[in-house]
């Protein structure tokens, strides 16, 4: 339940179209609803704005299938299951139609809201394309329509320059790369916008499977960029959603 459906709720009651027991058993799920595996937290969106979203590893297709049934009956927009397998994502979406599979990430119910802001999501290489898509899935369904710039590392730095008039029309940018992660740095150092840096497992064996191009994210020469963990397509996503609100404020 997010703001808009309280004060809505709460009209009704106010006007006779709900009746005090029925919004009193819709308020009975706030702030969370216990499926004695799992604790979900209808409570989110009131506080940070963004449904609970459920990470699939480590959880049965039927918990899956719950979890998201739960925040579907509760209102919740949109409901994304994220890191799913073929189990995972079969099964829920078999017991819940409407549901949108891109990559290892489902959709149900896609912000109806248009967001403004200027989002470009840029990947260095085409294997660092699945966290890439993660990064755009999770955004598009919180209504925004990023522009994504794939296969722009610093090995051919001509194919990002020609970008540049994207970067700096950008209110936010997420960088993607693994290797050395220096796509990270050169990005920053062309942009005004907050940059969110994403460090992905991609690489030969000195690059430790991300942990290299992480390290090499947080010590970037470019100032003020935000790292998250190696292969978080979600984090990085969820990070410019938290950064916009504060950006399309300004005069």
């Amino acid at each position: 339940m997010d703001e808009v459906a309280l004060r809505r709720l709460i009209d009704d009651v106010r006007t006779g179209a709900c009746a005090p027991d029925d919004a009193v058993a819709v308020l009975r799920r706030l702030p969370f609803a216990d499926l004695g595996f799992a604790r979900v937290d209808h409570h989110r969106t009131l506080r940070q704005g963004m449904a609970e979203a459920v990470y699939a590893p480590g959880k049965t297709a039927e918990h899956c299938v719950a979890i998201v049934g739960e925040l579907l009956d509760a209102g919740a927009s949109p409901v994304i299951l994220s890191r799913t397998d073929d189990e995972q994502a079969n099964a829920s979406m078999a017991a819940h139609p409407g549901g949108t599979r891109t990559g290892h990430t489902v959709v149900w119910r896609r912000a109806d809201t248009v967001r403004h802001g200027r989002v470009v999501v840029i990947s260095a290489g085409t294997a660092d394309a699945p966290v890439a898509t993660e990064v755009v899935t999770v955004l598009e369904a919180h209504g925004l329509s990023p522009r994504r710039l794939d296969d722009c590392g610093v090995a051919g730095l001509h194919r990002l320059l020609v970008e540049l008039d994207h970067l700096a029309a950008a209110d936010a940018v997420v960088v993607i790369a693994g290797m050395e992660g220096a796509l990270a740095s050169v990005v920053g150092g062309l942009t005004a916008a907050p940059v969110v840096a994403v460090p992905t497992s991609v690489g030969y064996g000195s690059s430790l499977e991300g942990v290299t191009a992480l390290l090499s994210m947080h010590a970037a020469c470019a100032s003020g960029i935000t790292v998250v963990g190696i292969d978080n397509g979600f984090g990085a996503a969820s990070a410019v959603l938290r950064l916009l609100p504060m950006r399309e404020s300004r005069p």
